[in-house]
């Protein structure tokens, strides 16, 4: 802690000196940097794939986009697959009949729960098909309505958009006003 020294001056009036105090210096660690990859991270259900972080200055839907939109497609989609076997192996072992009546009713209501769940997924399957298919023919991430860019961000939250936010939020509010 520094030291203060008061002094009186001719004029009566009080002054603060303070001791000087060195600075502690610390050493900087150099860490390698690697060539970026597709980081696995454990970031939503639907994905394993870390959020694309553009560059400075890099074009928008360029190759690496397109690679890492690609991969996260295609990780969702085999994880859908693996739901809809996990399903039907499940409907297989469990095709019991039950002699209860509540016992049934409960196994077909759970059933038929599974079976809803699956064919939305069925449809999600389908759109994230079309989403690879608009990366093949350099379509991908831009808006079917205006054809502006949906946006990294949009695209990192839906895969499979088709609109950018403005167009979604219009589709939304006339939705709104024909059913509300």
């Amino acid at each position: 802690m520094p030291v203060k020294k008061t002094t009186e001056t001719k004029s009566n009036k009080k002054t603060v000196a303070k001791k000087p105090v060195a600075k502690k210096t610390v050493a900087k660690k150099t860490v390698a940097k690697k060539k970026p990859k597709l980081k696995v991270v454990a970031t939503t259900n639907k994905s394993k794939i870390a959020p694309y972080k553009a560059k400075k200055k890099e074009k928008y839907m360029s190759a690496a986009m397109k690679r890492h939109f690609t991969a996260v497609l295609v990780n969702w989609k085999e994880h859908l697959f693996d739901e809809m076997q996990k399903t039907f192996d499940h409907l297989k072992t469990k095709g019991e009949t039950y002699a209860d009546p509540i016992d049934r009713a409960s196994q077909e209501e759970e059933f038929a729960f599974e079976l809803r769940t699956r064919d939305r997924e069925r449809k999600l399957i389908n759109k994230i098909s079309i989403s690879l298919d608009k990366i093949k023919n350099d379509d991908y991430g831009w808006c079917d309505s205006c054809g502006d860019e949906i946006g990294i961000k949009r695209l990192e939250a839906r895969p499979t958009a088709t609109h950018c936010i403005d167009c979604k939020t219009l589709d939304e509010i006339k939705e709104k006003q024909l059913n509300g």
